[in-house]
């Protein structure tokens, strides 16, 4: 039985929300009881990042241009290099990676299927606007670990190399202005179910309203910044 962060807290923790760019800058919240078990936040952080790998990987064989392919290469090695370094902190803290990630390959690769799109540049938006959430809520949690968690802080904030994605959407929105609808209808879907990720992994029932309020500043956080993403590529949020 798979258990999510909620399930397996220590209630002496707090959940600090930091900026991404500059982790001393912590804007904090005052959660309780809601930082994962260390074993389960990396196993589910290092399981996402191999996702990422391998829908990249997917759509280099999908991507008929070879600058594009070269392009998605480097964005899918950035998200194995992570996933490798990952792994590495697991087991420099003595756990069997595959033991760790296990539990959550079954609900993240449904969410993987969920997202993913029935064009190879609705899957590319998927990548980058999902990845992009996730990296920015495990950001926040990392908070929570002191040393492992700066570690996987700095492994979080290395480039994602998914700058490509960014412009492979813009050339197809130039190439028919349909996609431009298409893609931010496609972007503003992608929400839900990436947000569905994060608010599980915070509690397990229906939160009070004083704990709602609590909640309520790292998601909008989240979103502040899915905006900023949908907004680069000239795409409604």
């Amino acid at each position: 039985m798979v258990k999510w962060f909620w399930q397996r807290r220590d209630p002496g923790r707090k959940l600090q929300l930091r900026s991404r760019e500059d982790l001393g800058d912590a804007t904090r919240v005052d959660f309780e009881e809601l930082a994962p078990d260390i074993d389960t936040f990396l196993g589910q952080a290092a399981y996402l990042q191999l996702g990422y790998f391998e829908t990249l990987s997917e759509l280099i064989a999908l991507t008929p241009a070879l600058a594009d392919k070269e392009s998605l290469s480097r964005a899918a090695g950035a998200a194995l290099t992570k996933h490798e370094e990952l792994v590495a902190l697991v087991r420099e803290r003595g756990d069997e990676p595959t033991d760790i990630m296990l539990p959550f390959r079954e609900p993240l690769d449904a969410f993987r299927r969920a997202t993913h799109g029935t064009r190879p540049q609705e899957t590319m938006l998927s990548v980058h606007i999902t990845a992009g959430m996730l990296d920015d809520f495990y950001l926040a949690l990392s908070a929570s670990y002191g040393e492992t968690g700066r570690r996987v802080a700095r492994i979080l904030r290395a480039d994602d190399d998914r700058e490509a994605i960014v412009d492979i959407i813009a050339r197809t929105i130039e190439s028919d202005p349909e996609w431009k609808s298409l893609l931010a209808l496609w972007g503003r879907r992608l929400v839900g179910d990436t947000l569905l990720i994060a608010r599980a992994a915070l509690r397990p029932t229906t939160l009070a309203i004083a704990d709602e309020a609590k909640v309520e500043p790292v998601f909008t956080e989240l979103m502040a910044a899915h905006s900023r993403r949908m907004d680069a590529m000239g795409l409604a949020a």
